[in-house]
């Protein structure tokens, strides 16, 4: 008899257990989310927003970028196997994605002015001003091919550097919440605390969700973009040296 009183206990206090420990563990992702305080729901629904937009912005961004580089690739043997620059400049013209010949573009209409500018004026006069002008030329194209591979990018590292600390207040948020509940009930069981800590290991999740993606695009993008950068300096000098050795 005292064997079958003791399992009836223990069976009372296990049911009791799971019984505490159910409304929590049965709840799925978005009814946590739903059943969460306003401030807590709104803390997720902003992070949600974040992570759609990073998302778009990944998206778009890599489209572009791998675009940009593969119409340079092209571009570039385009440019040293043909032996006129009017050819270059009329294949230039196609490859509206492709920052390395849009620069060329703007450097060869700057020398085309030049050139007409000289026919009229004596050569030793214009020399000098007409390589500043190309030159000049050439750099408001990569500073506008660069705006322009850049732009949205500096979103994807606001998120991933916000949304971390978003998630975090979040959680702040939902611990609070459960010292309130323990401060009503006056008791600090399972029934208690769960569901202000689910609702903050919720935002936590979510804000580490929203960034690590971003960064890493973010990184990834940075470094393609600083290459181009780098091929569009490069292809600049080169010009540079053609015009200078065969124009002036």
């Amino acid at each position: 008899m005292e064997k079958e009183a003791v399992k009836a206990q223990i069976a009372d206090a296990t049911t009791q257990v799971i019984q505490t420990a159910d409304p929590v563990s049965q709840m799925s992702f978005w009814e946590l989310a739903t059943h969460s305080g306003p401030l807590a729901f709104g803390v997720l629904v902003l992070l949600v927003v974040f992570s759609l937009v990073s998302w778009a912005i990944i998206f778009v961004k890599w489209l572009n970028i791998r675009q940009a580089v593969n119409e340079s690739l092209t571009f570039l043997d385009t440019f040293w196997q043909s032996k006129r620059l009017d050819d270059i400049y009329q294949k230039a013209e196609t490859m509206v994605t492709c920052p390395i010949a849009q620069v060329f573009r703007q450097g060869y209409q700057e020398l085309l002015k030049v050139k007409r500018r000289e026919k009229n004026q004596e050569a030793g006069g214009m020399q000098l001003g007409g390589i500043e002008n190309i030159e000049r030329a050439l750099r408001r194209a990569m500073t506008a091919e660069m705006t322009e591979l850049e732009r949205l990018i500096p979103f994807l590292a606001t998120v991933g550097s916000t949304s971390p600390f978003i998630g975090l207040f979040g959680t702040v948020v939902g611990i609070m919440k459960s010292f309130q509940e323990i401060g009503v009930k006056g008791s600090a069981n399972l029934a208690t605390v769960a569901p202000g800590i689910a609702e903050a290991l919720i935002a936590t999740a979510a804000g580490l969700l929203a960034a690590i993606p971003a960064v890493i695009a973010y990184n990834t993008f940075s470094q393609r973009i600083r290459v181009l950068g780098a091929e569009m300096d490069n292809f600049s000098s080169d010009f540079m040296n053609i015009v200078r050795r065969h124009f002036f």
